[in-house]
């Protein structure tokens, strides 16, 4: 089978889910009453459509373990891939090793089905007659610029080049080079900037993109390709020049000055832990007069929703909770009462030791480290090393996207926050809801800093935490980004970017860990941490399905697809 076939039957799962919402990949409905000559013919239509690409953001997460998100994390130096002793895959991409042919091969798939989807729109969107306003047709066409983008940027960042798909004719596409597909993604944020309306996120409908987010997404991309690929502007396509640092700079003040986001009041409250139900019931928040905000709070520039459809009877609804929570949760005799508020799950990501030593030393006033880092020595009850064959252990755990326990009005221990809150199953492995936050105002804040190369973003965010500010210099903006968004998926990127990452990730050999609760130190496999970064360039194998359907015009990414690549396991 070749790719062109491949590709004909993903359109004919996107045009299923496109047109039916989110039944069953393999329904037996009749497709053929609705199609591309009369699908979307109304605003109605339109909003079905662009929910059908947002929903691919969740389908990514029926298998979270093979995501963007999940990798940037476990990736970095500030983690390590825990789990049981035979849970590979999480310690595999801590050491930047290979454990199964087709890794990412679900994550690659959502994400081209969204591009499909997101072309299709552009495609046909031309066809509706009864837009309420010329804005509002704007507006729609701007989100689902910002979608393309932020997919092909997601998976830039984890495979380095990929074949550029920008319509629904089926094709069999090489990798196209990394200037031409950021080009693209500079494109499609550069229209959604200038097509989206600008009124403050508290008029947006949550979780939707906005202007302010396209602008915020901008500067990632060109902080991370002009770092990486060392370059001094953004491209756009042919003819169309550049994006300069300046550009950035002024969208970002816009966004700044006029989205209406801002930073929430105590960087606590940005967590679930402050929940009504734990808040004051959790020694580390009690008597503070914390309250999470939660949904839609002003800091929140992007996020992925999560909620209570959750099915395990529905492969495709199990992306619906966040799944990200399940498995960085405590290992099982570990995540009950005794280590409230923090519940169960697999283990996955230790926190490496060096962040809270280093921490400690530069900032032993900053309340953000105890308010991200679990340390079980001094804040849990009774904690139990080696719990279920954990692997990889240091004491210290992430305090971000983790299951959070409660009590009920009658003081009843309950296994998660949101059985109370959003009246979630009570089933630890689907209850939670939490949002993943992609993009946080503080981050921002902290972007312009780096580019306009002043303080002022860096002291704001640094005030919030009751720091007294800095002169700017990059090794200040630096640690402010590690403090700051640790554990929110960007640590990795960013040592990847400012060429720190060999150092920063060689530097896990010889850290002190517990193997089944047995004194152990970190080591690096097939060659150590620096061997592999320098041999794959800090990215990652494209999934082995995709290159063998291609018939060759897809060939795999440097230092993957070897025996040294392979992780067998401690």
């Amino acid at each position: 089978m070749n790719m062109k076939k491949t590709i004909y039957i993903a359109i004919v799962v996107s045009l299923t889910l496109l047109f039916h919402g989110c039944e069953d990949f393999l329904d037996t409905q009749n497709y053929t009453k609705q199609n591309t000559s009369n699908f979307p013919m109304s605003v109605d239509d339109a909003k079905k459509q662009l929910t059908g690409i947002y929903s691919t953001m969740s389908t990514a997460v029926n298998n979270v373990a093979d995501t963007h998100f999940y990798m940037a994390e476990l990736a970095s130096d500030d983690r390590f891939g825990g789990g049981g002793e035979n849970d590979k895959d999480m310690q595999g991409f801590d050491h930047l090793m290979n454990t199964k042919p087709n890794r990412f091969g679900t994550y690659w798939e959502a994400r081209y089905q969204g591009i499909f989807r997101t072309n299709m729109a552009l495609e046909t969107l031309e066809n509706l007659t009864d837009w309420e306003s010329d804005a509002q047709r704007s507006h729609f066409i701007g989100e689902v610029y910002f979608l393309r983008a932020l997919f092909y940027f997601e998976l830039s960042q984890t495979f380095g080049e990929v074949p550029l798909v920008i319509k629904t004719e089926a094709e069999n596409l090489p990798k196209s080079p990394a200037e031409v597909t950021y080009a693209q993604i500079a494109s499609d944020l550069k229209n959604a900037i200038e097509m989206m309306n600008s009124t403050p996120y508290t008029s947006t409908e949550s979780g939707h993109a906005t202007k302010w987010a396209a602008q915020a997404l901008m500067a990632r991309v060109f902080l991370f390709y002009t770092g990486y690929y060392a370059k001094n502007d953004l491209p756009l396509p042919e003819g169309e020049g550049n994006v300069t640092s300046n550009d950035i700079v002024a969208w970002l003040d816009d966004c700044i000055a006029n989205s209406g986001h801002d930073l929430v009041s105590d960087y606590r409250n940005l967590w679930p832990y402050t929940n009504e139900y734990t808040v004051e019931h959790y020694d580390f928040t009690k008597d503070k007069g914390l309250m999470w905000e939660d949904d839609g709070n002003k800091e929140t520039v992007f996020a992925v929703k999560f909620g209570t459809s959750v099915d395990w009877g529905d492969q495709f609804k199990i992306g619906y909770s966040n799944q990200y929570n399940l498995h960085f949760g405590l290992r099982s005799n570990n995540g009950g009462e005794s280590t409230f508020p923090f519940g169960q799950g697999w283990g996955a990501g230790p926190v490496n030791s060096e962040l809270w030593n280093e921490w400690s030393m530069r900032e032993p006033n900053d309340v953000r480290r105890a308010a991200s880092i679990l340390n079980v020595e001094t804040e849990l009850d009774s904690y139990e090393y080696g719990a279920d064959t954990q692997m990889e252990e240091t004491g210290f755990w992430q305090k971000k996207y983790v299951p959070i326990t409660a009590y009920d009005s009658d003081d009843v221990f309950t296994i998660s926050y949101a059985i109370l809150k959003d009246d979630a199953q009570a089933d630890y492995q689907l209850a939670h809801t939490q949002d993943l936050v992609l993009i946080r105002f503080a981050d921002v804040l902290l972007m312009h800093s780096e580019l306009s190369q002043t303080n002022t973003g860096i002291n704001r965010v640094r005030a919030r935490a009751g720091l007294e500010g800095v002169p700017y210099s990059l090794d200040a903006l630096k640690r402010e980004r590690r403090w700051e968004l640790a554990f929110e998926g960007l640590r990795y990127f960013d040592i990847m970017r400012w060429g720190d990452a060999a150092d920063r990730l060689a530097a896990q050999e010889g850290v002190s860990i517990k193997n089944r609760g047995v004194d152990a130190v970190m080591r690096g496999f097939g060659g150590g941490y620096r061997a592999r970064y320098e041999a794959t360039g800090g990215f990652w194998p494209i999934p082995s399905s995709q290159v063998e359907l291609s018939d060759g015009i897809l060939t795999q990414n440097a230092g993957w697809g070897t025996p040294d690549a392979e992780f067998t396991g401690w």
